[in-house]
């Protein structure tokens, strides 16, 4: 006889729900608050409008993100201020909720009736297929000198703002957050057969534009010792993804090169002292539909892991922001 798993769940402790049993199932992120527009609403007067978010990934693990709550996330005790990976048992604190994580070995592939809870499951099948997509990694600058010069409490709110409305802005721009490392997020736009159009090569130029302005405008929100600052780096290549949505939402995570070069190319920002670096492809594909785009000097950069010199367009924010001016100004 094979006993099967129940689904991932919470299990809520609260002076209205006492052990009540949340199954974390139909979907791949849930937000936590006190507005009714979140997933789980919890009526505790200490927990934020919008509190805390949990996001499933392909490669099976949850993510806790807190969203920039005035009285913080905690997992088994200890505040979170950047994205953390859940692990079965761990305990949430939410305001003065507590709420249980459990999670099995293996995300169940059915439902079965033998679980009352596992009706509610949706049960998500993983196809990899080959792929044109553009891949944006996007870091927070000087991390460790925030942390040492914040409190705890100022750092979380801070970040965790930074994350949700991170979150906010790729999705407006047609794409969702696929990973968080860390202090970064990883975000991927997936393109049809005739490769990059105009609009989507636009729309990621936006995004990136749009998360610059909105951690600059951090510094003037909260009592910071100095403007974070981030980095950028876009990449286009074929990937294998893996479709692993349900609904009418398919949610791909990619894997492979063209991923990992996004990730080098951020960090070859650092080298170049600017802020934007793209891919070869990226560059190219943006330059097939838009001209002017002289604002992107080009360099070669010796890439971690790379055994040979790649070649990437760079920029300044100041720079793709006045080509975002007199493009849009053109089209429109």
């Amino acid at each position: 006889m094979v006993t099967l798993q129940p689904p991932p769940h919470l299990v809520l402790h609260s002076s209205d729900f006492n052990n009540r049993r949340i199954p974390l199932v139909g979907n791949n992120c849930w937000t936590i608050g006190r507005s009714e527009d979140n997933t789980f609403v919890i009526r505790d007067r200490w927990i934020s409008r919008n509190h805390a978010m949990l996001q499933w990934m392909e490669t099976g693990e949850f993510y806790l993100i807190d969203l920039g709550s005035r009285n913080g996330t905690f997992v088994n005790g200890r505040r979170v201020s950047i994205p953390v990976t859940l692990q079965n048992g761990d305990r949430l604190t939410f305001g003065q909720t507590e709420v249980d994580f459990f999670c099995p070995l293996n995300r169940p592939s059915s439902s079965s009736s033998d679980d009352p809870d596992s009706k509610e499951f949706t049960a998500t099948a993983t196809l990899h297929v080959r792929r044109l997509i553009s891949v944006l990694v996007v870091d927070i600058r000087d991390f460790t000198i925030l942390t040492r010069q914040l409190d705890e409490k100022l750092l979380s709110e801070v970040i965790g703002t930074w994350f949700r409305q991170a979150g906010d802005i790729i999705r407006e721009y047609g794409s969702w957050v696929d990973k968080y490392i860390g202090d970064a997020v990883m975000a991927v736009w997936t393109h049809g057969a005739n490769g990059v159009d105009r609009d989507e090569a636009l729309r990621i130029c936006q995004a990136i534009n749009a998360l610059h302005r909105m951690t600059s405008n951090l510094y003037h929100q909260y009592p910071l010792p100095f403007p974070i600052r981030i980095g950028a780096g876009v990449n286009t290549g074929f990937a294998m993804v893996g479709n692993t949505g349900s609904g009418d939402r398919p949610d791909y995570t990619a894997l492979g090169d063209t991923v990992n070069a996004a990730f080098r190319l951020e960090s070859a920002t650092k080298q170049l002292g600017l802020d934007i670096a793209l891919g070869e492809r990226t560059y190219e594909q943006l330059t097939e539909h838009i001209e002017n785009v002289n604002f992107l000097e080009r360099y070669v950069v010796e890439l971690k892991g790379y055994d040979t010199p790649t070649p990437t367009h760079a920029c300044s924010f100041a720079d793709l922001d006045r080509f975002l001016k007199t493009t849009l100004d053109t089209l429109h």
